[in-house]
């Protein structure tokens, strides 16, 4: 049933609201304007999808109204439609618009970058929160502190890894030997001022008896070990040269020789009994230590922690050799004398100029703390084919020896200032 425009006075016709409505959603003053007394009779109401539609004109057309905000006000008409039918009324609430803020207002506001808050306000810093800083700074050191442990211990070789299923190296007591050879290698040392307390000896007479003893040696084909354990420490100079070799062979050599022999290579210039009764007197004088840590136990070692090939072990031993003759090196102990003999060696033959971290860990000692001995030995090597006592440079002259005193010219570097 349709309604009359005198029962339905000043109401809207459903066709305006639509048309109104789907034209133009913002024209809410053409729908206030429109919008008058309530009709006297019950609206029908009916729901499509959920959303309950009034139907004015009786119809089973829905009206669209707009969906605001204020949807709670919305479902509030409907329920006043239903609970009072007599006095409809149609309410239109106005859409909540967001207005931008004040440009004036953004321009006074103060923007505080959070890296400078501390810093522009009197906030004190927590308690819990400065330690948890120093923690983590504490974390930070210590990681760095590993991180540089890590990296010397790839620099460091393990020089016996290769030899953990020979049980002739002593793999498990290798470092505890060498550390007991550390420990009492001064025991083995002459004092550095004994030559002051004889009378009838000198530097230059010890020089010529061991150049001569160095021959000595090399004649009778001896072990290397043999020659560094040779103790001169008495008058009757020859004799306690041919004496100390006697005994280091005794300790050292499978195959010893004989006290004639020594007697003939000294020229017959002592018997055989002298030879002995010197052997007594020595013997009960070292107290039978004859068991010392000699440069050889050491160049051995350190040979090894320096990966050295045969070149550089000979030119090694020709070093160490030149030392020997010398008086003023024995102010080196005897593990100095042989590390820096391998570290002048490589300079010699260009391997390297530098010690390793390998070489520092198994020799205690730096490149700074060798150059001074180092130094010494390049200026023995100079002059190791002139004067007289030159046993050492005609020994590594031939080919058992390769040529090493011949064949690489001293490393003369070393001694310039710019290199340290």
């Amino acid at each position: 049933m349709v309604g009359s425009d005198e029962n339905c006075q000043g109401v809207a016709r459903p066709s305006i609201l639509r048309g109104v409505m789907r034209n133009n959603r913002r024209a809410l003053s053409t729908i206030n304007g429109n919008i008058a007394e309530a009709p006297q009779y019950p609206c029908k109401l009916r729901k499509k999808n959920g959303v309950t539609d009034k139907n004015v004109d009786g119809d089973m057309n829905p009206i669209h109204r707009p969906i605001t905000r204020s949807d709670s006000n919305s479902w509030k008409y409907a329920a006043q439609v239903v609970g009072k039918p007599q006095q409809p009324t149609l309410e239109v609430t106005k859409p909540v618009v967001e207005t931008a803020p004040n440009r004036n207002e953004l321009e006074d506001a103060i923007i505080i970058d959070v890296k400078d808050y501390k810093a522009t306000s009197d906030y004190v810093v927590p308690m819990s929160v400065q330690h948890t800083e120093a923690m983590m700074k504490e974390i930070d050191r210590m990681d760095e502190e590993i991180e540089m442990e890590e990296t010397e211990k790839t620099l460091i070789v393990d020089i016996d890894s290769a030899d953990k299923k020979n049980i002739l190296a002593a793999v498990e007591y290798i470092d505890d030997i060498q550390a007991y050879y550390k420990k009492i290698e001064s025991s083995a040392c002459a004092p550095l001022n004994y030559m002051g307390q004889q009378f009838d000896i000198n530097e230059r007479m010890r020089a010529i008896l061991i150049d001569w003893l160095i021959e000595v040696h090399y004649k009778f084909e001896l072990m290397e070990e043999t020659l560094y354990l040779t103790p001169v420490v008495r008058k009757k100079l020859q004799l306690v040269g041919v004496t100390a070799l006697f005994l280091a062979c005794k300790y050292e050599e499978v195959s010893v020789p004989v006290v004639q022999d020594l007697i003939l290579i000294s020229d017959k210039a002592y018997t055989g009994i002298e030879v002995l009764e010197m052997e007594k007197l020595m013997i009960n004088t070292l107290q039978f230590k004859l068991s010392v840590p000699t440069t050889y136990v050491f160049m051995k070692r350190f040979l090894k922690a320096a990966q050295s090939d045969k070149k550089v072990e000979l030119l090694s031993f020709f070093m160490t050799e030149l030392c020997l003759v010398e008086y003023e090196t024995l102010r080196f102990p005897p593990s100095m004398l042989a590390a820096a003999a391998i570290f002048t060696a490589q300079c010699t033959l260009g391997v390297a100029k530098e010690w390793t971290k390998t070489n520092e860990k198994y020799s205690n000692y730096t490149r700074d703390q060798l150059l001074e001995c180092s130094k010494l030995m390049v200026n023995f090597h100079q002059k190791a084919a002139t004067g007289r006592l030159t046993a050492v440079h005609r020994k590594y002259s031939i080919s058992k020896y390769g040529f090493v005193a011949k064949l690489f010219p001293p490393a003369s570097f070393l001694l310039e200032a710019s290199f340290i």
